[in-house]
C-alpha cells in the first residue's frame, strides 16, 4: 500500500513538472513569434516607406523636368512672337508708311509737301548738307526732277527693289543738289535691306547720316539701321541705336517707333 502511494505521488509530480515545462516552452515560442512578427512588421514598414520615398523622388524629378520643358517652350513662344511682331513692324515701316509718305513729295525741310501728281513748288529748298545752288531750277527742271523721283518710288511700291535702287541712284546722279536727295538715299538703303544686302544697307544709311545730319530723314535712317542690326542678330547694337533715336530725336515719328520696338524686345 505504501509503495502504491509513493508511485502515485511520483507520477503526479512528474505530470506537474511536464505541464510547467510545456507552458514555459509555449510562452517562449509565443514570445519568439511575437518578436518575429514585430520585426517583420517593422521591416515591412521600412520597405513601404522606402517605396513611398522613391516614388515621391521620381515624381518630383518628373515635375521638375516638365517645368523646365514648359519654361523652354514659353521662351520659344515669346521669341517667335517677338520675331513675328518685328517682321510685321518692318513691313509696316517699309510698305504702309511708304505709301502715305510718297503721296506727298517731301521738301528738304519738311515744311512744303505737295501730292505726287500736283505741280511742284516754284522753288524747292536746298538739300541738307548741300551747298545752295547759285541758280534756282526752273519749273520744267523741277517737274523732271519730281517725275524721276516718282518713277523710282513707283518701282519700290511694286517691290522691284533692284530697279528702284538703280532708279534712285540715277536720280542722285542727275539731281545731286535736290531737296529729295536724302530721301532717295534713304530708299536706296531700304531697297538694299529688302534685297538682304545688309552691309550695303548699313553703309548707305550711315552715309545719309554723315552727309545730311540735319535731314528729317536722319531719324528714319537710324531706325532702318536698327532694323538691319536686328535682322543680322546684333540685338545689342539694335537696342543702342533705338535708344539713340529717342535721345537725339525725342519728338520724331521714328522715336515713337523706337519706343514701341524697345518695349516689344523686353517682353
Amino acid at each position: 500500500m505504501a509503495a502504491a502511494l509513493l508511485a502515485a505521488a511520483g507520477a503526479a509530480h512528474a505530470g506537474l513538472f511536464d505541464d510547467d515545462e510545456a507552458r514555459k516552452r509555449i510562452d517562449e515560442i509565443r514570445a519568439s513569434q511575437e518578436k518575429s512578427a514585430k520585426d517583420t512588421s517593422e521591416r515591412i514598414g521600412r520597405l513601404e516607406e522606402s517605396i513611398r520615398n522613391i516614388g515621391v523622388v521620381d515624381l518630383l524629378r518628373q515635375i521638375e523636368t516638365l517645368n523646365a520643358e514648359i519654361a523652354r517652350l514659353r521662351g520659344s513662344i515669346e521669341v517667335l512672337a517677338n520675331q513675328n511682331e518685328q517682321i510685321q513692324k518692318r513691313q509696316r515701316d517699309f510698305y504702309l508708311d511708304l505709301d502715305s509718305r510718297l503721296k506727298r513729295l517731301e521738301g528738304g525741310s519738311g515744311a512744303s509737301q505737295a501730292p505726287a501728281s500736283a505741280p511742284p513748288p516754284t522753288a524747292a529748298p536746298a538739300a541738307e548738307g548741300a551747298a545752295t545752288p547759285a541758280k534756282a531750277p526752273t519749273k520744267e527742271e523741277q517737274a523732271r526732277e519730281l517725275k524721276a523721283y516718282d518713277a523710282a518710288s513707283g518701282l519700290f511700291r511694286r517691290n522691284d527693289f533692284a530697279s528702284a535702287a538703280d532708279a534712285f541712284r540715277a536720280f542722285l546722279k542727275d539731281y545731286p543738289q535736290s531737296a529729295l536727295a536724302p530721301n532717295a538715299t534713304y530708299w536706296i538703303g531700304i531697297c538694299q535691306a529688302n534685297l538682304k544686302d545688309y552691309k550695303a544697307a548699313l553703309a548707305t544709311q550711315e552715309g545719309l547720316l554723315s552727309r545730311y545730319p540735319q535731314s528729317p530723314k536722319a531719324p528714319d535712317a537710324l531706325l532702318a539701321i536698327a532694323a538691319v542690326q536686328s535682322e543680322k542678330g546684333d540685338h545689342g547694337s539694335a537696342r543702342n541705336t533705338l535708344e539713340d533715336i529717342i535721345a537725339r530725336y525725342p519728338g520724331s515719328e521714328a522715336a515713337g517707333k523706337a519706343r514701341t520696338r524697345l518695349a516689344a524686345s523686353k517682353r
